[in-house]
């Protein structure tokens, strides 16, 4: 590295962390996260020596089994078939699975388009001898109280396929990508950066167990990062969901919402970037009950792409407010470590922001630090 870069940088942090303002909660605040996450990197090196294990003990089952053979009991045979089901049925619940000597019997309700790969499924579990179809089929789940709601299931799918990996498979390819990123470093001219591209990318996948579109920031808001927090303000659900369906309370108690103006159904919105350069992005809502939720999404286009929602609960005369936030942040994964490093990040924002908020409701005043503070009225 730049000698000139690395004593800039070195500089910066000094002048970060040694603030005399500043400084102290700064250091406070890093050292907690950097505790937190070493609790959390002992806390997943456990799950993950224990799902290995389970998986290597399933393999030297299945090949067990293979070499072995012989007939499977019809108890549980059933209990192989119905934990097939869950994988390619949306309604495992409305069929019904009998077994005897190794022949299977599958009757109940069934949507048309997951009959063939039910039956593909099945015939391949270990055990099965023979199948009987007795299965009832429906082009659609009106009026199909057993087929109603149910969560589409997509099959049997490659491991690496899926959006989220086991921890087994995010140890394994995390260190065939340490392999890769260590060849870089001995390959030459194309091979080592093929090398280096392909072992950063394995290494960001395992490690944050995200696809790779949102690691770099171009993913969908909902495969985005989650941000949660509940909060309790001592005051009706009319009067806290009434505040928020004002967006013009927003910069009153926001700190880096510099302004928002409300069109229809949709709201822009003007914040405060990294070294205060403003960021603009539309969002519009997509669900609003009365004193229950309010839920929005950020248009097509915009730099931030996010989507949430709000839901307001009577708790005792007061609200218990619960705000949900999905986001994709510019630089991706990245970029939102290093600002959650330095407490930039939306959650220790939102931690900071509700806190004014319920502040501002409770006692009628607007905070001093929000980005337009301003006098707000009691209301009685």
């Amino acid at each position: 590295m730049n000698p000139l870069l690395l004593g800039g940088a070195l500089g910066a942090a000094f002048m970060y962390f040694l603030d005399p303002q500043a400084g102290r909660r700064r250091r406070a605040r890093t050292r907690d996260k950097v505790a937190h996450a070493a609790r959390r990197l002992n806390e997943a090196g456990k799950v993950t020596a224990r799902d290995t294990a389970h998986r290597y003990r399933g393999i030297v089952a299945s090949a067990r089994r293979l070499l072995q053979g012989g007939a499977v009991d019809d108890q549980t045979l059933v209990g192989r078939v119905r934990s097939a089901l869950g994988r390619v049925c949306s309604h495992p619940h409305a069929i019904e699975v009998t077994a005897s000597e190794g022949h299977v019997t599958l009757s109940g309700p069934i949507l048309a388009h997951e009959v063939r790969p039910l039956i593909r499924t099945v015939r391949h579990v270990a055990g099965v001898r023979g199948l009987d179809d007795r299965l009832t089929v429906y082009q659609e789940a009106s009026h199909v109280s057993a087929l109603q709601g149910g969560v589409p299931r997509g099959g049997d799918r490659f491991e690496l396929l899926q959006e989220n990996w086991s921890p087994a498979a995010r140890l394994v390819t995390g260190a065939l990508g340490a392999g890769l990123l260590a060849a870089s470093s001995r390959a030459n001219g194309a091979w080592s950066m093929l090398f280096g591209l392909s072992g950063s990318a394995l290494v960001a996948r395992a490690v944050t167990n995200m696809d790779l579109a949102t690691i770099a920031g171009f993913g969908d808001a909902h495969r985005g990062i989650m941000v949660q927090k509940t909060i309790n303000i001592d005051a009706p659900v009319p009067q806290v969901f009434g505040f928020w369906t004002d967006f013009q309370n927003f910069p009153k108690f926001m700190h880096n919402v510099q302004d928002v103006q409300v069109v229809d159904d949709r709201s822009h919105w003007t914040v405060a970037g990294p070294a205060g350069v403003p960021v603009h992005w539309t969002s519009e809502l997509t669900r609003l009950e009365e004193n229950r939720l309010i839920e929005w999404r950020s248009t097509n286009g915009s730099p931030v792409r996010h989507e949430g929602c709000v839901k307001f609960e009577d708790c005792n005369g007061g609200t218990r407010v619960t705000v949900q936030m999905r986001y994709v942040p510019p630089a991706g994964a990245f970029g939102h470590a290093v600002a959650a490093l330095f407490g930039a990040d939306p959650k220790t924002e939102m931690d900071a922001d509700l806190m004014r908020m319920k502040s501002m409701i409770e006692t009628g005043h607007a905070p001093h630090d929000a980005a337009k503070p301003a006098r707000a009225p009691r209301e009685s």
